[in-house]
């Protein structure tokens, strides 16, 4: 997996003039200012002029109430996309599982750059492994698919509402509110916090979100000169990847009320792609599903995401 360097320790080279400054948007939390403070480090390193603007988005501030119940993953990015809009900002980084599927009119995705860890993380501070909660523990999650996942596999437990940034969940979990909180395992590691993660999931148990562990970098679709900048930062193989999985959520639904799982994996040219759908209310189970074919690109990985979502209708899912 990757490893990211901290952003200060970067060589940065002389602002080139010519090259366009950029202002960053980004949510203001520890993790969100890290994930634009490496954008900035890696534009610097190219002779870039790069500042950040920092902001709090609606998703930030309504804490109270699941994403699937107060307008979605879009909470999270429809400030920034205003700054790029009014030209406060240039481009606006985000942790590419909560961009939703479908940009507005005049925004583009311009560049989504290497994956981390996109695997799940059990974090405890008394229990080594989901497997060794007792009968009728307290689970954090405020995710619908980590909730349909871990019924699957531990229908004993409660599975509790957790919101907030990555620091207050760690803080309500340490304050005794439940026994384990389940969190992606690359937010842990980009900030330092490797020694909280007691166990990973394994894809096979609990299959990642689209997207989950990869940045995306949005633009106003007018900027060409931005995307030029923002092509050298741009990491193929996981493009692809993340273009396969969000089809699967785009032909799904495209929201956080979908208990949806979906995680691609490229060997060579051939693109391995799991999707998996749930029942909230554990009435009916698990519906997967699975295919795989040659993708060289970004349109063979949104083919093949179409497919593995009809499979999933196909089974019931939806």
């Amino acid at each position: 997996m990757l490893a990211f360097p901290h952003p200060l320790l970067c060589v940065t080279l002389p602002v080139n003039s010519q090259l366009p400054p950029v202002v960053i948007a980004t949510r203001e939390s520890r993790l969100a200012l890290w994930q634009a403070e490496h954008v900035q480090a890696r534009l610097r390193a190219r002779g870039h002029a790069v500042s950040l603007l920092g902001m709090t988005t609606l998703g930030d501030q309504i804490l109270d109430r699941s994403l699937s119940k107060v307008g979605g993953k879009g909470l999270f990015v429809k400030e920034l996309e205003t700054a790029l809009e009014d030209g406060r900002a240039h481009i606006a980084v985000h942790s590419l599982k909560d961009v939703p599927m479908e940009l507005p009119p005049g925004f583009a995705l311009a560049c989504v750059m290497e994956r981390e860890d996109p695997r799940d993380a059990f974090v405890s501070p008394r229990y080594a492994a989901l497997a060794e909660l007792p009968e009728g523990a307290v689970v954090g999650t405020s995710s619908l698919r980590r909730q349909v996942l871990l019924q699957a596999l531990r229908p004993d437990l409660k599975i509790a509402p957790l919101r907030g940034n990555l620091d207050t969940r760690l803080r309500k979990l340490d304050e005794g509110q439940y026994d384990a909180i389940v969190l992606a395992a690359a937010g842990l590691k980009r900030l330092g916090l490797h020694e909280r993660i007691r166990a990973v999931f394994e894809p096979a148990e609990m299959l990642p979100a689209a997207g989950q562990g990869a940045l995306g970098i949005e633009v106003r679709s007018d900027r060409h000169d931005l995307v030029e900048a923002l092509a050298p930062l741009a990491h193929l193989p996981t493009w692809i990847t993340v273009t396969a999985e969000r089809a699967v959520s785009r032909c799904m639904g495209g929201s956080c009320s979908m208990p949806l799982a979906a995680h691609a994996r490229l060997e060579g040219t051939t693109l391995h792609l799991d999707a998996a759908w749930g029942d909230p209310d554990g009435r009916r189970p698990l519906v997967r599903a699975h295919a795989r074919g040659t993708a060289i690109a970004l349109e063979q990985a949104n083919t093949l995401g179409e497919a593995v979502a009809a499979q999933l209708r196909a089974g019931g899912a939806g």
